[in-house]
């Protein structure tokens, strides 16, 4: 959405990550590897979208990323395997008692203002968005534990082992200090706190939603798709390289529709299909 033309470059997100391929299963090293051809085709040819996100005078691009300190930081996957034994075990305790194993970094435009008060005490930490890190940066915000490997001393930030943001904010339960409403595109109506609450029933605080505007597929949608489920990585452990093709080319078109119920829903504004954050995760249809 920061490059000078959002639509092509989400074209050419889907065409390469549709073209992803793996010989058996992948080592977490193959996966972040595969990853980065993905990300240069989403920056195009000659990488131009770099500098347009990064000088972008109206979207303000930030990419939220944790630093992991302990066994977290291995890549020896039997110690990291421990590490996230005991982070899921302390987070099952309080999510605050992770702060000594992981720290919030965010990667931001140098204009922005855009901060955040944390009451589960995370270390927040801001860099400069650069041409120099913005690669390294958006690879390391989605690069999931155990699942793929991590981005090592990011320029600009402190030198150590950098994963998914998602490990400390998997649905962003903090406060944003600025003013105004957050739009917040999400594939479903469930919100957890951080990545370790996914096993668990803790909730996130709504009073930091109370300015955030979700829009997510209904329940009853995602029930309709083939498999009754939203494409995700572990289709490619579960089907050949044609079906899973074949699937997400489904999945792809069947999310047009919601483009055009989103259309129609601002052209009319039909605000009674907006519900309280407090309901959705009762939402149905």
């Amino acid at each position: 959405f920061c490059q000078d033309n959002p639509v092509a470059a989400i074209d050419r997100f889907i065409a390469a990550y549709l073209s992803v391929t793996y010989e058996g299963r992948p080592t977490p090293q193959e996966v972040t590897d595969s990853s980065e051809p993905i990300l240069n085709a989403i920056l195009g040819e000659l990488q131009n979208g770099i500098a347009q996100i990064v000088n972008n005078p109206v979207f303000k691009a930030h990419f939220i990323v944790t630093k992991t300190n302990g066994l977290a930081a291995y890549e020896n996957m039997p110690l990291q395997l421990l590490g996230a034994i005991k982070s899921f075990v302390t987070n099952a305790i309080d999510c605050s008692l992770l702060t000594g194993q992981f720290q919030r970094y965010i990667f931001q435009q140098k204009d922005s203002d855009f901060t955040l008060s944390d009451p589960d005490g995370f270390v927040t930490k801001s860099v400069s968005l650069s041409q120099r890190n913005l690669k390294d940066a958006l690879l390391a915000s989605g690069c999931i534990p155990m699942a793929m490997a991590g981005i090592r001393n990011i320029h600009g930030a402190e030198k150590g082992m950098y994963r998914d943001g998602g490990v400390v904010d998997y649905h962003f339960d903090f406060n944003i200090n600025n003013t105004g409403l957050t739009l917040y595109p999400h594939f479903s109506s469930t919100i957890k706190p951080g990545w370790f609450d996914k096993a668990l029933n803790r909730s996130f605080r709504e009073k930091h939603y109370d300015n955030t505007v979700v829009i997510c597929p209904s329940k009853a949608f995602i029930a309709s798709l083939p498999s009754g489920k939203i494409s995700d990585r572990t289709d490619f452990n579960k089907m050949d390289d044609a079906k899973r093709v074949q699937y997400w080319k489904t999945i792809i078109d069947r999310s047009k529709e919601l483009a055009d119920e989103l259309h129609a829903f601002v052209l009319n504004q039909d605000i009674g299909k907006i519900q309280p954050i407090s309901a959705l995760s009762r939402q149905q249809t």
